[in-house]
């Protein structure tokens, strides 16, 4: 019986002409290692987590009413009895790390950031998985507004450095949890006469968490949204202030925005500062997105501690860049494939692997005995930049066949000199 992977899910594999871009193992390198660099630039560390964790930690965190919560988790029970959740984003699991470790005393201010697979049961579509990448980064301990602008300027250098210039920053403010209360408030009372005309979803949200019915994507909602009640008219003054000095810092370091007063995201943990950064070559979709969190590490058993923190969607960044046909992800290179000719040049050959590899240069042999037309094509395909042909005649000699795989040309090498000239 032969297997496929789950569904909603797929392989990462060698790269290879005409693999699709998620597919690409060396496109995820490439997008990862911009990552760090830049979080590097940025003065983040890196944290991992498990990719399960306590269900009562995720769902508490994200909130029960929440469209993850409600549908999307994977919940399993283990044989020991504990009921545990597929982390479906990063934010939770770093919070708990946090106060875990008692990071609050060694660095009371701490820069973090994550890269790693997140899961959540929903319909799988292009863009959209089962199993899905994110990279995020927490900056917790500031209260400032001077951090959100620190927090969406990194996400958007690290789209600018990748060549995603034509994206959009979507920017609201949720205020505190008690200056939101008045809004709530109102907004069931717009919502109550239109709940007939709502989408189911958007019913339930009203009996569980009104707030959550800004964020539903359904048209019949988004049209009756339009006269819904503004949020922003219901904070208070120090909730404004915040948000005015937060556009404030992103005018001064030249990053536009949109405000969205609609724009709530799909977590409950969210403060103040809430943004999305979205694509027009994804039809609008979000790229990714965060926001402030200042009560949840309280909330997972820590002390007050203020946060900001984002997660960016990577198979979207990867899809993004290939409509755009800017994906620019090195292809893995060797600098030498060697071809043996017969068992004792076979022989030879493994010493000179380790011999290369410790001058630091990448090599691979062939292991099959094939024909030599069929070993060049192997090194064509590796995208060796020499392919070194050993048999009995060279072995004689000392020396070794080098072939230049770009010109063609091939010269007689001494064995001794190899990792000297193909240095």
């Amino acid at each position: 019986m032969r297997y496929a992977p789950p569904k909603g899910t797929y392989d990462i594999l060698p790269s290879a002409p005409g693999r699709d871009a998620v597919q690409d193992s060396s496109n995820w390198q490439w997008l990862e290692s911009h990552f760090r660099e830049l979080c590097r630039l940025y003065a983040f560390s890196e944290v991992r987590t498990p990719i399960f964790e306590a269900h009562e930690l995720i769902h508490r965190s994200v909130g029960e009413g929440t469209d993850i919560v409600a549908k999307e988790t994977f919940d399993f029970v283990t044989k020991g009895g504990d009921h545990l959740t597929l982390r479906p984003e990063g934010t939770a699991g770093v919070m708990r790390a946090f106060v875990t470790n008692r990071l609050y005393v060694e660095r009371p201010t701490s820069k973090l950031f994550y890269i790693g697979p997140n899961f959540r049961y929903e319909r799988p579509q292009k863009g959209r998985y089962r199993q899905h990448h994110q990279a995020g980064a927490e900056l917790l301990g500031a209260a400032g507004p001077e951090a959100d602008a620190e927090i969406i300027a990194l996400a958007c250098a690290f789209y600018a450095r990748l060549g995603l210039t034509d994206l959009t920053v979507k920017l609201n403010t949720v205020g505190t949890p008690e200056s939101r209360a008045a809004y709530v408030e109102a907004l069931r009372a717009w919502a109550e006469p239109l709940l007939p005309q709502m989408s189911a979803d958007n019913r339930r949200r009203y009996e569980e968490n009104a707030l959550r019915m800004l964020d539903s994507k359904e048209p019949q909602d988004i049209a009756l949204l339009g006269s819904a009640p503004a949020l922003r008219d219901y904070l208070d003054a120090p909730s404004q202030e915040h948000f005015a000095q937060v556009k404030h810092y992103l005018t001064a370091l030249g990053l536009a925005y949109d405000e969205d007063p609609r724009l709530v995201r799909g977590f409950d943990y969210y403060t103040h500062t809430v943004f999305e950064i979205q694509s027009s070559v994804l039809g609008d979709k979000a790229l990714g997105g965060g926001g402030r969190y200042n009560g949840l590490i309280e909330a997972v058993g820590g002390p007050a501690t203020p946060g900001i923190g984002f997660g960016l969607g990577l198979e979207r960044v990867l899809l993004a860049l290939e409509e755009l046909k800017t994906l620019e992800a090195p292809a893995p290179t060797l600098g030498a494939f060697l071809c043996p000719l017969g068992d004792a040049a076979r022989a030879r050959c493994v010493e000179l692997l380790a011999e290369l590899r410790r001058a630091g240069i990448a090599a691979d042999m062939d292991y099959t005995e094939r024909r030599m037309k069929v070993m060049l094509e192997q090194a064509d395909q590796n995208r060796a930049r020499f392919a070194v042909i050993l048999g009995d005649d060279e072995l004689a000699k000392g020396v070794a066949t080098v072939r230049d795989m770009q010109t063609k040309a091939q010269e007689s090498i001494a064995l001794d000199l190899l990792a000297e000239r193909l240095a």
